[in-house]
């Protein structure tokens, strides 16, 4: 296999993937604007190559993507960084991945990237990807669904640098309005936030939820599933975490720098009368994002995909078959 390149590889999301490529044995470059950073990490990091870029700069990307297999952004905000990654990409012909939690960044890739003339996936993490690819699984042989939920329940959320300045380019750009899927469409309101109770699994159980708290799944999982209603919920200790503005960035607390951040993704699927579900539970959202990323990455180049173009994880991969392969990073329940 080719070297894939990791953009934006020194950001806390961005070490985690490099870290997994390196331990699956994938050659690895890592760029991004810092170059300094980028020499300061390598040395620890070991096998990999440096080759400093910049979205401002399209030749220094294809510079950083000459020669390599696939590409995966990890540098937000991605309102900014994705696009100029897709094209180059394109330019190179190889695969592009991203982990972008930004809901219009993400609408934007799929709008605007269609005809991009290679394989990109959007959102392939832990909010967008995720959650999809639970949806997908447990919808199974439906292709149509009278509603979706997907509730998270996170034990608390220490945002990194890189969430809070993504939050702030959204919050921009939808001019402080909430948005949440309904009847079909991405809908801008400016409603209150509303609290309500969610049966998580236990040992969870019975949590308060930030109802519409509306995250990357309102773009990925209508990308693909006729579905008229996508609604996604926040544990509300997680939400309070987001929203205070001194909460500190994630701690490690082990040797693969996760913190101690839980998490438990309760997917309820409505069609007619019949219900489905499937959760999902680990340790540190970002931290498993880089075995989704890579996954997929790994995926793509082995030829393991149901679609070309512009899909999310749902789309692209054989979803029960992929869930189950993030083991022991993900515990996965899916309808028998």
């Amino acid at each position: 296999m080719g070297a894939v390149v990791v953009y934006g590889a020194t950001g806390h999301t961005g070490r985690f993937v490099v870290a997994e490529l390196l331990a699956r044995g994938i050659p690895t470059v890592v760029s991004g604007r810092n170059a300094a950073r980028l020499a300061e990490l390598a040395a620890e990091w070991g096998e990999v190559e440096v080759r400093a870029a910049s979205v401002d700069d399209p030749a220094s990307l294809d510079r950083a993507l000459d020669g390599a297999a696939a590409v995966v952004n990890c540098a937000g905000p991605f309102a900014v960084t994705a696009g100029p990654v897709i094209e180059a990409a394109a330019r190179a012909g190889i695969p592009y991945v991203d982990v972008a939690a930004e809901i219009e960044a993400n609408a934007g890739t799929f709008a605007e990237y269609a005809d991009a003339g290679t394989t990109v996936v959007p959102a392939m993490a832990f909010f967008g990807g995720l959650g999809d690819l639970l949806v997908t699984a447990a919808m199974g042989e439906w292709t149509a669904a009278d509603e979706v939920h997907v509730a998270y329940g996170l034990s608390s959320w220490h945002p990194t640098a890189g969430t809070r300045v993504a939050g702030a380019v959204s919050h921009e750009r939808r001019a402080g309005r909430r948005v949440r899927y309904s009847g079909g469409v991405l809908e801008y309101h400016d409603d209150k936030a509303s609290e309500e109770d969610w049966d998580f699994p236990e040992p969870l159980g019975r949590r308060a939820v930030i109802a519409e708290f509306s995250m990357a799944d309102v773009v990925t999982v209508p990308s693909h599933l006729d579905v008229p209603e996508v609604r996604t919920y926040m544990a509300v200790e997680a939400a309070r975490d987001l929203a205070d503005a001194d909460t500190p960035a994630p701690t490690a607390v082990d040797d693969d720098r996760r913190s101690d951040q839980t998490f438990v993704v309760d997917v309820v699927v409505r069609a007619g009368d019949v219900v489905r579900r499937a959760t999902a539970r680990g340790q540190d959202i970002y931290a498993v994002t880089a075995p989704l990323a890579v996954e997929a990455v790994q995926r793509i180049l082995a030829g393991k995909t149901r679609t070309t173009g512009v899909a999310s994880a749902g789309a692209m991969f054989d979803a029960a078959d992929f869930l189950q392969a993030l083991a022991p990073h993900v515990v996965v329940e899916l309808p028998s």
